[in-house]
């Protein structure tokens, strides 16, 4: 099941032929990312960024995904009590960006909403222990909470969504 985005947008695989230079979220790394790394490392197959494209061709916004480990000792107590004490799978949200003239249009809710059910999706294949992210400042930190992510012990900017937590948004989604 995917997310639905009005009638003018479609949800693109990045390609080479989009139009990344002129794409401007308002956060200079962000914009660096999308600009001048994803297609790079997309290429070489470190990650997957999903380009948000409207009617005329712009690029309104995008979400990058990727994989990796976390040390069991830098989740919650909570989160690993059953598992091993080893590095452990996790899904990665690397980026997530909207053009600044589309702030406030409730993109950024479907790209994230999109992200998560991509994670979710994998996760059916290739298990992971949780979704974590890196904020780059408080406002990203602040939207991240507020769809259920939490603080890593020890680390304020990088949280998490537990794969339990995940599935249960997803279940409840279908209803």
């Amino acid at each position: 099941m995917s997310i639905p985005f009005p009638g003018e947008y479609r949800l693109e695989r990045l390609q080479k032929s989009h139009p990344r230079r002129g794409f401007d979220c308002g956060q200079g790394l962000v914009n660096d990312w999308v600009r001048t790394k994803a297609l790079q490392h997309q290429e070489k197959r470190l990650s997957v960024t999903k380009v948000l494209i409207d009617s005329t061709d712009l690029l309104a916004g995008f979400y990058t995904l990727a994989t990796g480990q976390i040390d069991f000792g830098d989740l919650p107590t909570e989160l690993v009590r059953q598992l091993p004490r080893r590095a452990l799978p996790v899904a990665v949200l690397a980026w997530l960006g909207v053009h600044r003239s589309l702030h406030g249009q409730g993109l950024g809710d479907r790209l994230l909403a999109s992200s998560l059910r991509d994670c979710y999706d994998a996760g059916q294949t290739f298990a992971f222990v949780a979704v974590i992210l890196d904020c780059v400042d408080d406002a990203a930190k602040s939207y991240y909470t507020r769809w259920d992510f939490s603080e890593l012990p020890g680390n304020p900017y990088r949280l998490f969504l537990s794969a339990s937590t995940l599935a249960a948004m997803m279940q409840s989604s279908k209803g």
